[in-house]
């Protein structure tokens, strides 16, 4: 294992700013791996850190290709990290929303630049990452439909859903997205959570990462194969939108099989104590996703769900 730093920019009053890399191997520059780019996505580091501590067992054991490089950057904010804020410390912005990047651009462009010059030259881009919304997820592959994009690779992994998510104008700024426009190919992975950790969903994904490595024929790996994954476009999703605001009270969990008509939440209202909304599943699918908070704003989309028969 090397450890390297990735980009780095001089502090003024405290320590400097570094990303920093874990390389395995030597070679070809085969897989890169990067973690939390928000000061909340403490799983993300997790999943990271955990694939560092194998990744090292594993060379060490001699069970990583010869002439084959892995790069594991487990955090690209330290700084918004530190004081758990998600976005950038100082303006706000968001590191994810500023690639290519642009070396003479603000601090985050600046970021965004440093380490794009560095990780586009991998033939995969995997990104552990988290939703704009807060929630849970069931654990899945995620890649954009840029034209790039190659499902039955996603397959790999393992996981029990590949979503294929159409491109929308403020995605062209993401890693994924340009990864691809690269001719990269981008995989997002999402676990169960973000803030917390979740040990079983990040083993989940971990395993999924070293599978896929392994029918690369980039490390040699027998662990379980996963799942027969399951191809579904986040278009085909069927959201369940509140009406009124309160708290959020769900009865289901993510991963649950649902019935057309089972309850699925209760809003309360957040003064008096009475329920005020009875939400209610429109079609048997399953619960991909949950919102997170106690509390919810009218009109969120608070569980998506895979209809069964698209499944």
């Amino acid at each position: 294992m090397n450890k390297v730093t990735i980009y780095e920019i001089q502090g003024l009053y405290r320590d400097n700013f570094r990303v920093t890399g874990y390389e395995f191997g030597e070679g070809e520059e085969a897989v890169c791996i990067v973690g939390s780019m928000r000061g909340n996505e403490v799983q993300q580091l997790y999943c990271c850190s955990g694939l560092v501590k194998k990744l090292k067992a594993m060379e060490e054991a001699g069970k990583l290709t010869p002439g084959k490089k892995i790069l594991v950057i487990p955090c690209v904010n330290p700084y918004s990290m530190n004081i758990q804020k998600r976005f950038w410390t100082v303006d706000n912005t968001d590191i994810n929303r500023m690639f290519p990047g642009y070396d003479l651009g603000e601090t985050t462009q600046r970021i965004a630049d440093g380490v794009f010059r560095v990780i586009s030259s991998y033939r995969f881009g995997i990104q552990f990452t988290s939703f704009y919304m807060p929630g849970e997820f069931m654990p899945h592959v995620r890649m954009m439909d840029t034209g790039f994009e190659d499902t039955e690779l996603a397959k790999q992994f393992g996981m029990p859903y590949v979503v294929l998510r159409k491109v929308r104008p403020y995605d062209t700024t993401t890693l994924n997205y340009n990864w691809q426009i690269w001719e990269r190919q981008a995989f997002s992975m999402y676990t169960t959570t973000t803030t917390r950790l979740d040990k079983k969903s990040a083993k989940e994904a971990m395993r999924g990462i070293l599978t896929f490595l392994h029918k690369q024929g980039i490390a040699e790996y027998h662990g379980h194969d996963g799942y027969r994954s399951q191809v579904v476009k986040d278009v085909d999703m069927v959201s369940v939108r509140t009406t009124e605001a309160g708290l959020f009270d769900p009865s289901v969990s993510v991963g649950e099989e649902v019935e057309q008509g089972q309850i699925l939440a209760y809003l309360v209202d957040a003064c008096e104590g009475e329920v005020i909304e009875t939400l209610r599943a429109p079609v048997d699918g399953i619960v991909f996703f949950m919102h997170g908070d106690a509390l919810t704003y009218a009109d969120t989309a608070v569980f998506k769900l895979v209809v069964r028969a698209v499944i």
